[in-house]
């Protein structure tokens, strides 16, 4: 049994680090390398990997925007982030997108290679600060989150794309507003849903339904 990857980093490098390790390793080979998002995709539709090892921020559609795209596209493909990201916003939306596994770059070879067979197998792979950063946020009750004041259509919009981890930044210049409007709306969001943070924003988001990762579109 060889497990077939695909590499996507923006970082040539880091490309070349886990290439080496990877074909190094008998039961692995890697099949396909991208930089960025795009490629992603289109590496998956050209070669249907086993696994995907995929980072998150990158040009030309990050790791999350490349994530919905490829389980909507080939649903039964693994893939496993590998990031130095450990945003909640990242973490959640990209476990919500598809992603089986989420390690990071400080992970030591044999772990990462462990993960890689873990998700191979369709076994879930966390490193331990995501595991705990789950566990503690998952488990933590929200406030009462009943309200009389319906969130906006601007504001649901909003909460979409904080869900799937966008910055402010980003949410500004796609919805052609400034960040202090989208911070607005984001204070109108917590108020109205008795929520304390943005985490907890994005996770009363992806446990009620009140938004999915696929309503909105992205470019």
């Amino acid at each position: 049994m060889t497990i077939r990857i695909v590499l996507v980093d923006d970082h040539a490098i880091v490309r070349e680090g886990l290439r080496a390790l990877l074909s190094s390793t008998p039961d692995m080979c890697v099949v396909g390398e991208g930089a960025n998002g795009h490629e992603a995709v289109e590496l998956v539709q050209q070669y249907r990997p086993d696994v995907v090892l995929l980072d998150l921020v990158m040009p030309q559609h990050d790791g999350i925007i490349a994530i919905t795209q490829i389980k909507k596209d080939i649903p039964e493909t693994r893939i496993l982030v590998l990031t130095s990201f450990v945003e909640d916003t990242k973490v959640f939306a990209a476990l919500k997108a598809g992603a089986r596994g989420y390690i990071l770059k400080d992970t030591l070879p044999p772990q990462l290679l462990q993960a890689i067979r873990d998700v191979y197998h369709d076994q879930s792979s966390l490193h331990p600060t995501i595991a705990a950063k789950m566990l503690r946020e998952w488990s933590s009750p929200f406030a009462n989150t009943s309200t009389n004041e319906p969130l906006t259509a601007r504001e649901r919009e909003v909460l979409t794309f904080v869900a799937k981890g966008w910055s402010n930044q980003d949410i500004a210049h796609k919805l052609t507003i400034t960040e202090r409007t989208v911070g607005t709306h984001m204070s109108h969001i917590l108020s109205k849903l008795h929520l304390a943070s943005r985490t907890q924003a994005v996770l009363y988001a992806l446990r009620h339904g009140l938004t999915r990762l696929e309503d909105t579109d992205v470019e």
